[in-house]
């Protein structure tokens, strides 16, 4: 059975874009144990999410399941939890990859609760805890399309897809 941060694994797995990686590197990337990610690459190639690896080459994501899954299923198995205000890092439609796409109130925002972080808006708990110290632009710009399309409504859903496709496209050569 999947586990929440599995799509954060298969996630950082595809934004290496073919290029070596080690399990220990996007463990630190991630914020989570080598261990655990070596056990959420097993329940992605058990998924169908990931192919394992043959003749000395390490397992791959199979993008276009993970894009359906993303799309159609992940808002059901990892359903979004919504809380009250507070201060933390812009997620879903807030997040900047949605600059010039979504206007919205200014205290109408989703956020990742985070002492540090500098936005007021209302709690959106991140697929995983560690979420919010991810450094990676391109990994963070993702989840927030994931959480748009997890707590969306239609039209913030619609673009998140639409744009979670053409990331991922980018990837999936």
């Amino acid at each position: 059975m999947l586990k929440p941060q599995d799509i954060l694994i298969a996630l950082a797995i595809i934004i290496q874009k073919g290029e070596q990686w080690r399990q220990t590197d996007i463990a630190a990337e991630l914020g989570i144990s080598p261990s655990e990610v070596n056990a959420g690459i097993k329940r992605l190639i058990h998924s169908k999410l990931m192919e394992p690896g043959f003749h000395g080459k390490k397992p791959s994501v199979v993008v276009s399941a993970l894009k359906e899954f993303l799309i159609h299923g992940c808002k059901y198995v990892f359903p979004a939890e919504i809380g009250g205000k507070a201060r933390g890092i812009p997620t879903s439609y807030a997040a900047p990859i949605f600059k010039n796409e979504i206007s919205h109130k200014e205290d109408d925002k989703p956020v990742w609760p985070d002492a540090k972080g500098h936005v007021q808006g209302y709690a959106l708990m991140p697929l995983y805890p560690s979420v919010n110290q991810i450094q990676n632009e391109v990994l963070y710009s993702l989840l927030a399309l994931v959480d748009a399309i997890r707590s969306g409504r239609a039209r913030e859903r619609n673009i998140g897809i639409k744009l979670l496709e053409e990331k991922l496209n980018e990837y999936a050569a």
